[in-house]
């Protein structure tokens, strides 16, 4: 029988070279994003409403780039939804906060995917075994779940999901469905600080609410016990 490398041509230097420069450059931004978030503490929301006001009429477009590259790091991305529920109030919060997030983890996933498995395992330090344990024969359920968990962060999944090969449909269709009952209960908090009033009342106590019952919808779908599908499972391929 053939030895199948007998027909494999030499490796291009250049592409190799080119994979090498990629791989360190991707590793450069991740440890740099991971110092930030040990390093580097994020503005009160007074102080982020003060710098955000300050572009004007860009600053819809700042506060959303400036959440995604929150959403990339370790840092927790209450404060930037918080915030978004003050300067734009639930509404207009909630949609900007929801796109941040979104793009900060679909980011995140491709990152995780230039690096390799076996890299970002290794940077996730103490969360490498529970990312593992959960994702690691996950699909749709599973991200879904841990996406609206409340406290869960995003980052690990983010970046576990990546590694561990988690069909980016999956993983895509889950953070944007999944995230909207967190991001509107965080966002409608900010409201409520910056205009205190019954009706903001009324809106976080039903978004928490919902935020209850699609954890417990995600939980026992996850676990096979739900007869109803997940919101947007149906968009999923069969058997992925």
């Amino acid at each position: 029988m053939t030895d199948r490398h007998e027909h494999d041509g030499p490796q291009d230097p250049l592409a190799t070279v080119f994979s090498l420069v990629r791989a360190g450059a991707l590793l450069g931004v991740v440890l740099l994003m991971v110092w930030l978030a040990f390093n580097v503490s994020l503005p009160s929301v007074g102080q982020l409403r003060d710098w955000i006001d300050g572009f004007g009429w860009g600053s819809r477009l700042v506060f959303v780039v400036a959440y995604a590259v929150v959403a990339l790091t370790p840092i927790p991305v209450t404060v930037m939804s918080v915030t978004g529920g003050v300067l734009f109030g639930v509404i207009e919060g909630s949609v900007l906060s929801l796109v941040g997030a979104v793009a900060g983890c679909l980011g995140a996933y491709w990152i995780a995917r230039g690096l390799g498995k076996g890299t970002v395992l290794r940077l996730l330090g103490r969360h490498r075994v529970t990312v593992e344990e959960q994702l690691g024969s996950a699909g749709f359920a599973a991200v879904f779940t841990l996406r609206v968990l409340p406290g869960l962060p995003y980052w690990p999944i983010n970046y576990g999901a990546g590694a561990l090969g988690v069909p980016y449909r999956e993983f895509a269709i889950a953070t944007v469905v999944a995230s909207v009952p967190g991001q509107v209960s965080l966002v409608a908090v900010g409201a409520l600080a910056a205009t205190p009033n019954m009706l903001h009342g009324v809106v976080v106590a039903l978004a928490w609410a919902v935020v209850v019952l699609m954890t417990v919808w995600a939980w026992r779908a996850w676990k096979g016990t739900s007869s109803r599908p997940l919101p947007g499972s149906g968009r999923v391929s069969p058997g992925r």
